[in-house]
């Protein structure tokens, strides 16, 4: 009898339109694999639904808060029910930008100074210079993010979400925006992400806002560096199944300007997402991506 997989979409988070088109691609892919799937849209009360179908494994393909901040696999680990990608202390640490940063830095990974800043911050409790970034602590896909260039920016840019409780700024790193995806305990390859302005919830998931280079031309001590950074935050954090880790490149500082900015631990599964184009450059199609996931589903994670 087939495998029974609830595959967990959605949800309430401002990336459900992000979780909702993974969540369309992969049910496809799983369906083709010999699965029995059930997709459920994590929101209101979803849980009895879960509970009824009784799935041998959940396929989270959740974003953004309640998916990939360490509930859901709270739940999913109270229930007993395997499921993909990492765990909840990994996936809570690695949600909290700051948290993940200290983490980091511990673990000898270059990352760009920072403060974190209340929800009623104003322009002059910025310690830095422009340009500078401006994002929610916990947030994801880019929702929320702002560049300030100059105060002029601030007439455009001083609404806040008041989902979000505390931010974070950081000075701007100019150059490229390269991205690395590690699968257990191998990472892929280098992405050079190319778009208009930055990388931005737009640039990131409508086709042909952005081009990917793969793999980026880049010098080789720098794509080396990117491999083992995205690796030692991988399993500093313990994550598990696949993870995304983003970097900011100023050339021309060389391997003094490679930053790493954050860590995904529930990269995108769309048409337009990194980690299915990564795993294809190394010889896996996305069946073969949702299977090696699937296989690697699991509680009682670290």
């Amino acid at each position: 009898m087939a495998k029974k997989i609830a595959i967990l979409m959605g949800g309430n988070s401002p990336e459900r339109e992000v979780s909702l088109s993974s969540g369309k691609a992969c049910p496809e892919s799983i369906a083709r694999l010999g699965y029995n799937i059930h997709s459920i849209d994590a929101k209101d009360n979803f849980i009895n639904e879960l509970i009824e179908f009784n799935p041998d494994i959940v396929f989270n393909a959740l974003h953004g808060r309640l998916g990939e901040d360490g509930i859901i696999q709270g739940l999913l680990e109270t229930l007993s029910i395997p499921y993909t990608h990492s765990g909840v202390l990994a996936s809570s640490i690695a949600m909290d930008k700051n948290l993940a940063k200290i983490c980091f830095k511990d673990a000898g990974i270059p990352v760009i100074q920072h403060e974190i800043l209340e929800l009623s911050f104003k322009k002059e409790d910025i310690p830095y210079a422009f340009p500078y970034v401006i994002k929610p602590l916990d947030g994801g896909s880019s929702v929320g993010v702002k560049i300030f260039s100059s105060a002029d920016d601030w007439k455009f840019n001083n609404n806040w979400s008041k989902d979000d409780t505390k931010y974070m700024v950081e000075p701007y790193i100019p150059g490229r925006e390269l991205t690395v995806a590690t699968m257990g305990n191998k990472s892929l390859t280098v992405t050079d992400i190319l778009s208009e302005e930055w990388y931005d919830y737009e640039a990131k998931y409508r086709s042909g806002a952005s081009k990917h280079i793969i793999p980026a031309n880049i010098p080789k001590k720098i794509k080396n560096l990117c491999l083992e950074y995205a690796l030692t935050a991988h399993n500093k954090l313990r994550c598990r199944g696949i993870t995304r880790t983003d970097f900011r490149w100023d050339e021309k500082l060389g391997y003094e300007g490679l930053f790493v900015l954050e860590l995904n631990t529930q990269p995108g599964m769309t048409p337009t997402s990194l980690v299915p184009e990564q795993a294809n450059y190394v010889g896996m199609s996305f069946d073969d991506l949702c299977d090696w996931l699937i296989q690697d589903a699991s509680y009682n994670k670290r």
